[in-house]
């Protein structure tokens, strides 16, 4: 069965060194979604960019090849790929021979396509690569505001709200306060987020609020984004909104969800923390 009890995650694991891509165990995204109220078709776009730090095979002499991969998963795929299949999976490339990074990429992107139900693309970057260099996600930070804050979960979105009576801004506001914890672990999450919205102004004490309720909630990285896109546009209304969170990785993966009520694409800055 393809739910979070039947994954890999919380479960002693031998750890393959040879490509094996049964590894991988997809989720549907269908169930939390249903939660959420989000139907069909969308009411975003967006992609989840993996970032894979870990990955190396060898060449056909025995020689091993290192690369960073990016990944892009679009948020139209039926399944979310759960993160510790996916590491198992990356890591079985170790000891396999390849005869160049185009049959690697080859293999990545027929078995995440599969896994995901819709074609991921992959990027192979050189393990030395000046786009690695940080650049943090821009906006303007609200994590120095003098708020008082006692509660931690669930997420309350009856903390957003917006002024509808003052002029219309657009505008990106940021916060590195972003935790939340693995629905099968209970293990925390950590990360940025950005949200970037055209409309009335936000409170932003209300948003700083609504994201550190996310502290103690349960839940993967992609539905944390959905449910914070989904309650800002259903408390505040904006005319166009887009929410992009940065989380810290973990066995050499990190998971960067990206939702926007219009088609963009996002970049992938990678943050000071990852």
């Amino acid at each position: 069965m393809s739910t979070p009890d039947h994954s890999p995650l919380g479960k002693a694991t031998a750890y393959a060194d040879r490509y094996d891509p049964k590894l991988l165990f997809p989720i549907p995204r269908a169930a939390k979604r249903t939660e959420l109220g989000i139907g069909t078709p969308l009411p975003f776009h967006g992609t989840d960019i993996w970032n894979a730090y870990e990955l190396s095979w060898l060449d056909m002499h025995g020689k091993p090849q290192l690369a960073v991969a990016e990944f892009r998963v679009p948020a139209s795929t039926p399944n979310i790929i759960e993160s510790k299949s996916f590491k198992l999976y990356l890591n079985g490339f170790a000891q396999e021979p390849l005869a160049n990074a185009a049959a690697l990429r080859a293999l990545l992107q027929q078995d995440l396509t599969t896994a995901a139900g819709d074609v991921v693309e992959v990027i192979l970057h050189p393990a030395r690569c000046a786009a690695h260099a940080f650049v943090d996600l821009a906006g303007e930070s609200i994590d120095a505001l003098s708020v008082s804050i006692d509660d931690y979960g669930p997420p309350k979105a009856d903390y957003l709200r917006a002024d509808t009576h003052a002029a219309v801004v657009e505008e990106a506001l940021v916060s590195d306060m972003l935790r939340s914890n693995c629905p099968v672990t209970g293990q925390p999450d950590w990360g940025s987020v950005r949200i970037a919205y055209r409309g009335a102004p936000i409170a932003r004490e209300g948003l700083l609020r609504y994201l550190v309720s996310f502290r103690t909630h349960s839940e993967f990285h992609e539905q944390c984004v959905e449910r914070i896109f989904m309650d800002v546009m259903a408390r505040c209304a904006p005319a166009q909104l887009s929410v992009y969170a940065r989380y810290t990785r973990r066995g050499g993966l990190d998971i960067n969800p990206f939702r926007s009520s219009v088609p963009a694409t996002p970049d992938n800055p990678r943050g000071a923390r990852q």
